[in-house]
């Protein structure tokens, strides 16, 4: 049964809330440090990019979980306090995304389909934008689980949606279960479970990939590949995968940061650290360096040329759990501490005012 609001978009106020959840969130997300010198043959430099750590009032979000842009060119961010859509430089708060019991969830996916609605993936369910009418759906529905931590949509406009008890397909009738092997627990992570799913990507020729705490899965034609078994991924925990313009894809993991092509897998973490360390959200950019973040730690990846970004104040600076780069070739980082674009070689804080 859909849940329909029917006036659910609302301007407003936006909401601001104590950071009562830092605690838990920084449990659940934060990577493992990528300390390390480069080895020899590569070039490694840090430029920290200091900037004054805002007053949390001023954010979008204390907590901004993940951004997206529309094919209309809407951005939209999702945050601890729900998501909030930018149009026309003007931001909006999305009351109607509710849990079952009527409550707030926090945004942690989004993706559209092919028809142009916008999916939410949450800590309450999955919900949908088409127009001005919100839909939410819950396990009452169907739904595999409530705890949903990624989403995407498949050539023929299905949703798919990634949970900490596996993989379930809505066709906006039904939920059905997408049969996974079953991994192992993540005992470094606040939140984890053997099925667990943490991102779902579909690639330029329809296949769709799935990294779960059972490493690493590709899906096309009815027939499921262990990526993980086949290249020899040395760690079940596999965060992100991004596909870059050449056949091959880069693969971030609790050990570090993988190329994969065919079938051979290269370390890139081995290449230019001591030791391997756990690596969060990864893009490729309109320009082809591989952007990459390791606790607080941002990397760029320009060649054999790899250099590391700090937003820090004191000890303690925004901690990024997004990687993303707009239309416009504009790259943001959302985390802990708000939203952050970059653009002439420094960071600037984006707030509920802007700079749009």
């Amino acid at each position: 049964m859909r849940h329909i609001n029917k006036n659910p978009v609302k301007k407003g106020k936006i909401p601001f809330y104590k950071f009562k959840l830092f605690v838990a969130i920084t449990l659940c997300f934060i990577m493992t440090s990528c300390n390390g010198q480069a080895n020899n043959g590569y070039k490694q430099n840090v430029i920290k990019q200091t900037i004054q750590f805002p007053n949390l009032k001023d954010q979008i979000s204390d907590v901004v979980r993940t951004i997206f842009q529309d094919s209309k060119g809407n951005i939209w961010f999702g945050t601890q306090n729900g998501a909030f859509r930018l149009t026309n430089d003007t931001l909006i708060h999305i009351d109607s995304i509710k849990s079952a019991l009527g409550k707030g969830v926090t945004i942690k996916d989004i993706t559209e389909d092919k028809n142009g609605i916008i999916w939410f993936g949450h800590t309450d369910g999955i919900s949908s934008i088409d127009g001005e009418k919100v839909s939410n759906y819950y396990e009452s529905d169907g739904l595999i689980s409530n705890d949903v931590w990624c989403i995407s949509s498949d050539a023929e406009g299905k949703i798919w949606i990634g949970t900490i008890e596996g993989i379930c397909v809505f066709d906006r009738k039904n939920f059905v279960n997408f049969a996974l092997p079953e991994g192992i627990r993540d005992t470094t992570m606040g939140v984890s479970s053997t099925k667990m799913v943490h991102s779902i990507l579909r690639d330029s020729k329809g296949t769709m990939w799935f990294g779960t705490n059972a490493g690493l899965f590709s899906y096309a034609n009815n027939r499921l590949k262990n990526i993980s078994d086949e290249v020899d991924i040395p760690t079940n925990f596999v965060n992100k995968l991004v596909e870059d313009k050449k056949g091959g894809f880069w693969v971030s993991t609790s050990k570090g940061l993988f190329h994969l092509k065919g079938d051979s897998l290269t370390n890139i973490t081995e290449m230019h650290f001591e030791e391997s360390k756990g690596t969060g959200s990864v893009i490729v950019d309109s320009k082809g360096d591989i952007w990459f973040n390791c606790s607080r730690s941002i990397y760029r990846l320009n060649g054999e040329k790899l250099t590391e970004y700090r937003i820090a104040e004191g000890n303690y600076g925004p901690l990024t759990f997004q990687i993303y780069e707009d239309q416009h070739s504009r790259l943001w980082f959302v985390g802990y501490g708000g939203a952050y674009s970059y653009e002439n070689d420094g960071f600037i804080n984006v707030t509920k005012n802007g700079p749009w």
